[in-house]
């Protein structure tokens, strides 16, 4: 009979009580009393990019790094576990940074790299499960349900075997969240971070939930945790003990949501959709158009709809792409890469009206579009990143949107519009 407590090098299964491993004297052990029992699980990679630099570039193993641009107004996209020893983390403006880790090295951010690493993660999963939703670049949820007999063992000895290839075959560490259900699971994998293994079993989910603080739930923003703590709930365990129905009529379906969360209930199932790579939209004229005003303010009302998107999506790109078709059907793609994620509708618009303007040239066109790629989930309040020293009006201009954003949730999707906006 299997026992309930595993070696995670060697993955051997130990008698339950054992705290080194009898096979290769490792004390990395894992034990719970559910451990055989779990399903669902969520795989996170510690500080993808940073690794991802690390594991290419050996130099720089032992050093703190950001990932980030050098400007003044650039912001960092993953801190190393050396780095945020001192306090530094992802989504802070690198100079603050760079103050409080001067001896940290920033490195570019190399996306088809990190493309090319999480693909063979990917790989790896599905060699375990055809049962993966991923959620960004650098984690997914999994079911492995039903695999015990394709792979000889439970669940976690598959997970442990996956954890150790990724490692080796890869070159990167990963957390893993072992639970009954996604909002657990995914809780769990930040218990124990780089190259963890955390476990939340049904029996014992009330009572960790319970002293959590409402912002301990992902997906609670700010301005609702203030709410929330505002009207007396410091912990989980309060807002479970109000029936969800009271929770639904003050805070409407969120209230629901989180009601159901605090109390351990997530219904979610893992979806096997595969991941949205890119947001993109064109229009065809009914006469070709040549002159760059009349092909800017539609281009605008395309990065406005693209922009739409990627905030009810809660997502991100860092790769712009302008498309043009000819009057005689001749295909022209512009991109960009950018060093931050963006979703703005001011910034899209922006880089790829440098883009346009560099095409003007007298020739007529039949159709344009544009896209945004290279996609990440971002934080329902994601705010983008600063501007350089060459637009220094870009943060009043993004506060606008955000504002115009908020009137058009409330008062309706025509409520505010901008000049660009409106028809000829």
């Amino acid at each position: 009979m299997t026992s309930n407590t595993w070696c995670r090098d060697c993955v051997s299964n130990l008698p339950d009580g054992k705290t080194r491993c009898q096979n290769c004297r490792s004390v990395r052990i894992l034990s719970h009393p559910e451990l055989n029992q779990l399903t669902i699980a969520h795989i996170d990679c510690d500080a993808f990019f940073a690794s991802v630099e690390k594991r290419d570039n050996p130099e720089l193993a032992n050093k703190p790094i950001l990932i980030g641009g050098h400007g003044r107004r650039s912001v960092v996209s993953t801190a190393c576990y050396l780095a945020r020893a001192f306090g530094a983390h992802s989504a802070m403006p690198m100079t603050q940074a760079k103050k409080l880790c001067p001896q940290a090295i920033i490195v570019k951010p190399r996306m088809k790299a990190y493309a090319t690493a999480s693909k063979k993660i990917q790989n790896l999963m599905l060699e375990l499960t055809p049962l993966i939703e991923p959620l960004s670049i650098d984690e997914a949820f999994l079911d492995l349900s039903g695999t015990e007999r394709l792979h000889n063992g439970p669940p976690v000895q598959s997970l442990l075997i996956l954890q150790n290839r990724i490692e080796q075959e890869v070159g990167i560490g990963v957390s893993i969240g072992l639970s009954h259900n996604k909002f657990l699971a995914k809780t769990a994998s930040d218990l124990e971070k780089p190259r963890g293994f955390s476990v939340i079993g049904k029996a014992e989910t009330l009572k960790f939930l319970a002293t959590k603080p409402p912002g301990f739930v992902y997906g609670v923003g700010s301005s609702f945790e203030r709410k929330l703590l505002a009207d007396g709930f410091h912990n989980l365990g309060q807002i479970r003990e109000m029936s969800e129905r009271n929770m639904a009529a003050r805070y409407g379906q969120s209230g629901i949501r989180l009601w159901q969360l605090s109390s351990g209930k997530d219904n979610r199932p893992v979806k096997t959709a595969s991941k949205r790579k890119s947001i993109s939209t064109e229009t065809t004229f009914e006469s070709d158009i040549s002159d760059l005003q009349s092909l800017q303010k539609i281009l605008w009302r395309l990065c406005e709809k693209i922009s739409r998107s990627a905030k009810n999506k809660s997502m991100a790109g860092y790769t712009l792409t302008l498309k043009l078709k000819t009057n005689n059907h001749q295909l022209r793609t512009r991109s960009i890469t950018l060093g931050q994620p963006v979703q703005l509708a001011d910034t899209l618009f922006r880089e790829l009206d440098n883009k346009l303007q560099k095409e003007i040239d007298g020739t007529r066109f039949r159709l344009i579009g544009a896209g945004l790629s290279t996609l990440i989930r971002v934080e329902e309040e994601f705010i983008e990143p600063a501007a350089d020293l060459l637009d220094p009006s870009r943060d009043k201009r993004g506060r606008v949107e955000r504002a115009m954003d908020k009137a058009r949730r409330k008062f309706g999707a025509e409520a505010v519009i901008k000049g660009r906006s409106l028809p000829n």
